[in-house]
């Protein structure tokens, strides 16, 4: 285990109890989750050292290394997944102004994003901490993805769109990883991100047993405040913020889960509304967002 001295968006080195989680997906071990006395920004500290993280994602229930449809709720995954698949593709060609480009996706999982978008025209690579996730979408899309932190083959100003779908919030080297997507990204590139919101609805009721949490996967934990000032710091503009209402309902049947033992399908849908229901009034705060990020070169 290794402790974060400071914290990535202000430096302070203050920080306070915020809550504790468990790892319901492999360890069933309990990890604190801190809060910057400063800015308020909150991260898993201590956590596994990065060498040592990828024993945490050693289940078949960690949906985007195994690609797996087992179980009713990853089955439900998979559905919405093919769904929202087509609607990433549609945002790319909004936010791009392109039908075809050079695309970077980074945690590309097995690749089924990456692949939909070489279907459509787009030159495609990943970035991929897990070799099957690797392994698999090489021989199953015939996708190039590279290694994590491994920014080399990556010309200055060489890509349209980056993209990280519920990436970041895993990230070890957050802050350098943001600065070289910002050196590979074209002076009109564009800055996709996709990333949990713990100051939502459902994160308040469900406490400690948010899904969201996914400690020690999760190392960071960020509102829309913390990704303004993370990203300016790093000189992007954030241009726009979207919704996600559909992880709501995934979230929210987790976390279910993890409080009861069992999942309540009417319990979980109705909060899972109430959730987006409370963030469409208030305008930022579902589930999950869309950040859309530009580079202030």
């Amino acid at each position: 285990m290794e402790t974060l001295a400071n914290c990535p968006i202000c430096n302070s080195s203050a920080f306070t109890p915020f809550i504790e989680c468990t790892d319901y997906t492999v360890s069933k071990d309990k990890f604190a989750i801190v809060q910057c006395s400063s800015c308020g920004f909150k991260l898993t500290n201590p956590r596994p050292a990065e060498e040592e993280a990828g024993k945490y994602y050693q289940s078949e229930d960690y949906i985007s290394h195994s690609n797996t449809s087992k179980g009713l709720v990853n089955n439900m995954y998979q559905r919405a997944r093919k769904f929202t698949l087509k609607r990433k593709l549609k945002l790319v060609t909004k936010v791009s102004s392109k039908q075809q480009g050079n695309l970077l996706d980074l945690g590309c999982g097995t690749g089924e994003f990456l692949n939909t978008c070489k279907e459509a025209g787009w030159k495609v690579q990943g970035i991929e901490p897990s070799p099957g996730a690797r392994e698999f979408g090489a021989k199953q899309y015939g996708l190039q993805v590279h290694e994590i932190n491994n920014w080399q083959p990556f010309a200055d100003n060489s890509f349209d769109i980056v993209t990280a779908w519920h990436v970041l919030e895993h990230v070890y080297q957050i802050e350098e990883t943001i600065r070289q997507v910002k050196r590979i990204l074209s002076p009109t590139g564009t800055f996709i991100v996709a990333l949990p919101n713990c100051s939502s609805a459902d994160a308040a009721f469900y406490k400690q047993y948010w899904a969201a949490y996914d400690v020690p996967r999760h190392i960071w934990h960020f509102t829309p405040k913390d990704v303004k000032a993370l990203f300016e710091k790093q000189g992007f503009a954030l241009k726009e913020v979207l919704p996600m209402p559909l992880d709501a309902y995934y979230i929210c049947m987790l976390s279910e889960k993890y409080k009861t033992g069992s999942i309540n399908y009417g319990r979980a849908a109705v909060h899972g509304w109430a959730s987006n229901r409370q963030a469409h009034a208030n305008g930022s705060t579902y589930s999950s967002q869309i950040y859309i990020l530009k580079p202030v070169k």
